[in-house]
């Protein structure tokens, strides 16, 4: 039986995170301070548990295994994984200056594929800024020259923020999120990042953490980039909510939604859907039957699924293939 599925996502305490995620959206831990919630996660560091319904208790991996990949949709044929990792980041300090593989390189040097990723802005602190590709064209050997003089940053792009924002970060492109910031991730399901540049900070080990300089010298694209930072477009077509396409690639589809009062959606048999909330509280009804969601929750909606509607007021985040 297909039904909407809310998750229970795993999280991880990492040094530069904060305690948002926990205050304001109801991430239950013991930890002392939460960097990142795994919304909608199958990969092995990190898996997200079921907690409604008959499929209760058991990891989305277990259960897609049971349910076949006609769960996932036509779309995600063309995977021989599940292809999304989507988190919330509580970015209270800068994050390392950082660049993912691409496909063929993680897939050869890491055993996984690489990622490719965006960011809407949730919100942020007056000011926050994060690193954004390099101000300028420049060559391997000085990108080489200014890691090891500690002058990488003077090269950097340093993008204002702002909440709404939009970051589609290509496999490649050098990046790091900046302190005061808030994130909707979305990426393809990939953990592989090569850290370039870390402000000389040590982990809980008291040692300074591992850098990856010679994998990045040989992924890292030194051009500046050309995408900009705002929704690819807007869309008003759905009585009840306002939807704005963010993103679109061969691995994500991403809608921002404002939900008014009722919205009534479908869920084909192309793609599954994934619906996490940012502010507000919903409730999700299918065929009688209702989930409620609040701000911080997460819902995997089975490709097949057919209609349902959104009912509530709500800012949210839809994803699919």
């Amino acid at each position: 039986m297909l039904y909407p599925m809310k998750l229970e996502a795993p999280l991880k305490d990492y040094l530069w995170g904060g305690t948002r995620l926990k205050d304001e959206y109801g991430k239950e831990t013991k930890l002392d301070k939460v960097a990142e919630s795994w919304e909608l996660s199958c990969h092995k560091d990190g898996e997200s548990i079921i907690k409604n319904g008959e499929a209760a208790g058991q990891t989305l991996t277990a259960w897609l295994k049971k349910a076949g990949s006609g769960v996932l949709g036509s779309k995600a044929e063309k995977f021989p994984y599940f292809p999304l990792l989507i988190k919330l980041i509580d970015a209270k300090g800068s994050l390392s200056v950082q660049v993912h593989p691409d496909n063929e390189y993680a897939m050869r040097v890491e055993g996984e594929y690489g990622k490719t990723e965006m960011w809407y802005i949730v919100d942020c602190e007056p000011g926050a800024s994060l690193l954004y590709g390099f101000n300028r064209e420049i060559t391997k050997e000085e990108f080489k020259r200014r890691i090891e003089d500690n002058t990488l940053l003077e090269v950097c792009n340093r993008v204002p923020v702002h909440k709404g924002d939009v970051f589609f970060i290509d496999s490649g492109t050098l990046h790091a999120i900046g302190e005061g910031i808030l994130i909707c991730e979305i990426q393809q399901s990939s953990n592989s990042t090569y850290r370039i540049y870390d402000y000389g900070r040590v982990g809980s080990d008291g040692k300074p953490r591992e850098l990856h300089v010679d994998k990045a010298l040989d992924v890292t694209k030194l051009a500046v980039p050309t995408r900009g930072t705002k929704p690819l477009a807007h869309i008003d077509i759905i009585p009840g909510a306002k939807m704005e396409l963010l993103a679109e690639c061969e691995y994500f589809t991403v809608y921002h939604g404002n939900l008014m009062d009722l919205c009534s959606l479908t869920v084909g048999r192309d793609s599954f859907q994934c619906v996490t909330v940012l502010q507000g509280n919903m409730r999700v009804v299918k065929a009688g039957q209702e989930l409620e969601l609040s701000k911080g929750d997460t819902v995997f909606l089975p490709a097949g699924l057919g209609d349902y509607s959104l009912v509530g007021q709500a800012e949210f985040i839809l994803s699919k293939l």
